[in-house]
């Protein structure tokens, strides 16, 4: 999975096996983590004894992915079930290597980032401690389906998960068990959240029904609906790829004026911002067209756009909000420093891959069995009816025939009496 993140002066970017950190500012050598040479599972002498020998092994695929708000902290989780906690400041060194207990699809710091809270795909969220770097994973709550997408509200009050089931949940951080309230409405996967920088009572999601909402996340209440296939001005569009078109992020800028949406294997990028008037409401502001489909998206502190590309000639482009627009500023020496750094890694990075569906197999299946259904019922009563004309043998001149013959013979079986006078 290729994903992007701004850890302060830090542009983090992974793709497949490897993460890579890029000084923006400085021309510092690039931190890069390869999963596949990552410390390895001790072996449990127990588990040994209960296997079947068919052990389970992962492909060191990095699933997510996490920058703490300070940046001094990032995570990461693969398909491996590892956890990696590293330091980004003074220098990047890994703190800790633990293990989760099933594949990962979200993970979180806390505000106080004292926790990274990890969403796994059986639907349960587990903390681990970063102040004890060693400890295990403390279960927290848990949903019926798996998890997509999870966020913390301001002041580490609130944790909001999303899953498969087009449900938001909205719980206590410090009493899981507590629910506050439901935020529903999606029609279908929940597959991206984000609590908005800079407007504390907002929630922000997004969907693979091609919609993102806008929450009151402690009521539940909806605010703001968008269908993101009409802004794109295809409403009547009946291609497959455009009916199913997930939202696959939603950042926010750090003043929180601004938001970006990235849709699934669209090359384009929605942006939306903020409207003042008797209350505060987000609007449509502008779509940026992208030369190639986005891979992820992000914010830097500056608040800047940052898009990661399927291209190995242009694999960023920077983005700047500049007299009400966003313009590409390809000039950058930010960006061509991050270009000429990631340039060496690119070959082994098999970008390609990010482009197929993540969310594809989450869809729900419609299955019309009425036709098949109508057909085998026509085929049956058609040998019924073929069935029945046999057994009742000849037609009905036939049968008229056999009767007249019945009554010849009555006829002819003795005299006829007459009676006397």
């Amino acid at each position: 999975m290729a994903a992007l993140g701004a850890c302060g002066e830090w542009l983090v970017s992974t793709y497949e096996k490897k993460l890579i950190a890029i000084h923006t500012k400085k021309s510092r050598e690039p931190f890069v983590f390869d999963c596949s040479a990552a410390e390895q599972k001790p072996k449990d002498p127990e588990a040994d004894n209960k296997s079947d020998g068919s052990e389970e092994t992962g492909s060191d695929k990095i699933l997510a992915f996490a920058v703490s708000s300070s940046a001094k902290l990032v995570a990461l989780t693969d398909d491996t079930k590892r956890l990696v906690l590293f330091h980004s400041e003074p220098s990047w060194r890994v703190i800790s290597t633990r293990w989760v207990v099933r594949r990962c699809t979200s993970l979180v710091f806390t505000e106080a980032e004292d926790e990274v809270w990890a969403a796994d795909k059986s639907g349960d969220v587990y903390s681990f401690s970063v102040v004890e770097p060693q400890k295990t994973g403390e279960l927290k709550l848990g949903h019926l389906s798996m998890l997509l997408s999870m966020t913390l509200t301001p002041n580490d009050k609130y944790v909001v998960t999303a899953d498969r089931d087009e449900k938001i949940r909205v719980s206590h951080l410090r009493s899981p068990h507590n629910i506050q309230a439901f935020c529903l409405g999606h029609l279908e996967f929940v597959s991206s959240l984000l609590a908005p920088p800079g407007h504390p009572q907002w929630l922000l999601s997004g969907s693979g029904d091609g919609t993102m909402k806008l929450w009151e996340y402690e009521s539940g209440r909806r605010l703001q609906s968008w269908d993101l296939k009409q802004l794109r001005d295809m409403p009547n569009s009946d291609t497959e790829k455009e009916k199913r078109s997930a939202v696959s992020r939603i950042a926010g800028s750090p003043g929180g004026q601004h938001v970006a949406v990235q849709c699934e294997r669209v090359p384009s990028v929605q942006l939306f911002g903020m409207e003042q008037g008797t209350e505060e409401r987000l609007v449509p502001s502008s779509r940026v067209t992208l030369p190639h489909c986005p891979l992820d998206l992000t914010f830097d502190p500056q608040g800047r756009l940052w898009v990661l590309l399927d291209s190995r000639e242009t694999p960023f482009l920077m983005y700047t909000h500049t007299q009400g627009s966003w313009q590409c500023d390809s000039e950058s020496p930010e960006l061509k420093r991050v270009t000429e750094a990631l340039q060496p890694h690119w070959e082994a990075l098999q970008v390609s891959a990010g482009l197929e569906s993540r969310f594809q197999h989450l869809y729900k299946g419609n299955f019309d069995n009425m036709a098949s259904y109508r057909e085998k019922k026509q085929q049956r009563l058609q040998q019924q009816n073929e069935q029945g004309g046999k057994k009742r043998g000849p037609g009905k001149g036939q049968q008229s025939n056999g009767a007249s013959k019945k009554a010849k013979k009555g006829n002819q079986s003795g005299p006829v009496t007459k009676a006397s006078s």
